[in-house]
């Protein structure tokens, strides 16, 4: 249960027992309590941004008691689905999310789908839901891939970069998790300091696609423990088209936006236009 992770370059050394402490006789997992760490600091940030987004803190509640199981069980389908040939031989392992092995994607079509479903129940807009749904995910995924740190996972190939980890004594790796928890890191500042400035309901929502999709796409040619489709990396192929595909329809929008305010005359405009005939 024990890893032995260090930075031998920059001297730091940790060994970390996956299980932080047993209770009744059943282990409890870092990873699950940093996840859960993500889950609640996100839900505080986002119940905060609420009425920015014309969304009140019981419509949140209420996404977050649906979407949060629907998310992890989609991302654990997902995960399962990619890796069938070792679950079909081990068939009760499924359910063992604890032991690692979700998929963000997953999460995220799992999400969609359920705000999708209640902002039509509710009369909400969509894109808005997303939009807070956008801030949620930057800070759930900085949090998270902690949890694989502690899990000695998501790392990458072989390194010989001074930031270079080494788990049990083996060469050191990529310390992919730490990249893709600082790239989110700083996608969520962007976005939260940018989303003052918000030009259309949905914006934020795009911005985290085409953000997240790009570092995805890189980060993901460097780990080792990839999802494939054949010889495709499923990851990195879905983020190199979410992050083309969103860029596409922000591009299309600034334009529009650009050409309505071109040909848009202000109501004071018109009135003093009348005054000087």
């Amino acid at each position: 249960m024990e890893h032995a992770i260090s930075f031998p370059a920059l001297g730091l050394d940790f060994n970390i027992n996956r299980v932080a402490v047993n209770l009744f006789g059943k282990d409890i997992y870092w990873y699950g309590i940093i996840i859960c760490l993500g889950f609640v600091l996100a839900a505080l940030y986002v119940n905060r941004r609420t009425k920015e987004f014309g969304v009140t803190s019981d419509n949140l509640m209420d996404c977050l008691i649906i979407g949060v199981p629907v998310g992890i069980i989609c991302a654990r389908i997902y995960y399962v689905a990619f890796e069938w040939g070792y679950y079909s031989q081990h068939p009760n392992e499924i359910i063992a999310i604890w032991k690692g092995g979700i998929a963000i994607y997953g999460a995220v079509i799992g999400v969609v789908i359920v705000l999708a479903v209640y902002s039509r129940i509710k009369k909400l807009s969509f894109a808005s839901l997303c939009d807070l749904a956008a801030f949620g995910l930057l800070i759930g995924q900085c949090i998270g891939r902690w949890g694989n740190f502690v899990n000695g996972e998501a790392h990458g190939g072989a390194t010989s970069l001074p930031w270079g980890m080494s788990i049990d004594g083996a060469s050191p790796v990529h310390p992919t998790f730490l990249y893709e928890s600082l790239w989110n890191f700083v996608g969520f500042l962007v976005l939260h300091f940018y989303s003052k400035k918000r030009k259309f309901k949905g914006e934020m929502a795009l911005l985290y696609v085409a953000w997240y999709g790009l570092g995805r796409a890189w980060i993901e040619g460097l780990r080792t423990d990839s999802l494939y489709l054949g010889p495709v990396r499923v990851s990195q192929l879905l983020a190199g088209i979410s992050c083309i595909a969103a860029i596409a329809v922000l591009v299309c929008r600034y334009k529009r936006i650009k050409v309505e305010k071109a040909f848009y005359a202000p109501e004071q405009d018109k009135a003093d236009e009348k005054k000087g005939e």
